[in-house]
């Protein structure tokens, strides 16, 4: 349950279009459900204005299910899956009942699904995703799907790395204009800093495992992040795009969500 669909209940009750006893059954099951491998939590959109995340990874495609089910049977109108392979997910749309499998909706490249269509965005400006090459792009459309299911509006900028300035610099009025930026690089991940010495708003730094022997799968472009001499870069953990992106779509809304 969201916040916003709380208050409708609550308006419900003080317009007499419901009782009392239907606000509480409502809500006394509305903290969680359990499902024996999981306690999907159904109070988490009332407490922080974005429902559950289902991780894929780990869980079998009955698991994934049921998780999806229960929240959408509390409710939910739009649920991401992230960390979900193709054959995984061909067994989770078969699964689900006839209305959640029309609205399945599976992208490859960064493994992770929708169910229920993206919300319109409703944040104070937009989220600029820059990754600095095509093999960064997996971690890239993680990060601009999670902030689009999340209410952002996202430009992307691909194929922007450090190697070759000039591509970065023909976008410097799209930098320059963003609510939130997420900067995406593998090898020795000096894009973060260079982004954030260009833009006037919070940067999230996501180093990848993309590079060679002594990139050390990420750990080298982690350390450059960390170590970033620009202000105003913050950094999530290797390959998280979703934690990226989740969090550029927090700053993007700012004092919106009530």
């Amino acid at each position: 349950m969201e916040r916003r669909e709380l208050r409708e209940l609550l308006e419900a009750v003080a317009t007499g279009e419901a009782t009392p006893r239907d606000a509480e059954e409502r809500l006394a099951t509305a903290p969680f459900e359990d499902l024996g491998y999981a306690k999907p939590d159904l109070h988490r959109g009332m407490r922080q204005g974005v429902s559950e995340v289902v991780y894929g990874a780990g869980k079998s495609a009955e698991q994934i299910v049921g998780i999806v089910k229960a929240l959408r049977g509390a409710g939910e109108r739009r649920i991401l899956v992230t960390r979900l392979d193709a054959q995984k997910a061909e067994a989770v749309r078969s699964g689900l009942d006839e209305r959640d499998a029309a609205e399945f909706d599976y992208r490859e490249l960064p493994q992770l699904a929708l169910v229920g269509r993206p919300p319109e965005p409703d944040g104070v400006g937009y989220v600029a995703v820059c990754a600095a090459g095509t093999s960064d792009l997996y971690c890239a459309e993680e990060a601009a799907v999670t902030a689009e299911m999340l209410g952002s509006r996202v430009v992307r900028l691909y194929d922007v790395g450090v190697a070759g300035l000039h591509r970065l610099l023909a976008h410097v009025e799209e930098i320059q204009g963003a609510s939130a930026i997420v900067a995406i690089a593998g090898m020795e991940g000096a894009l973060a800093s260079v982004v954030g010495g260009l833009a006037a708003c919070p940067v999230v730094a996501c180093p990848t495992s993309v590079g060679y022997g002594a990139s050390l799968g990420g750990i080298a472009a982690l350390l450059s992040m960390l170590n970033s001499c620009a202000s105003g870069v913050s950094v999530v953990n290797i390959d998280n795009g979703f934690g990226a992106g989740y969090q550029a779509a927090l700053i993007d809304h700012v004092g919106v969500r009530d």
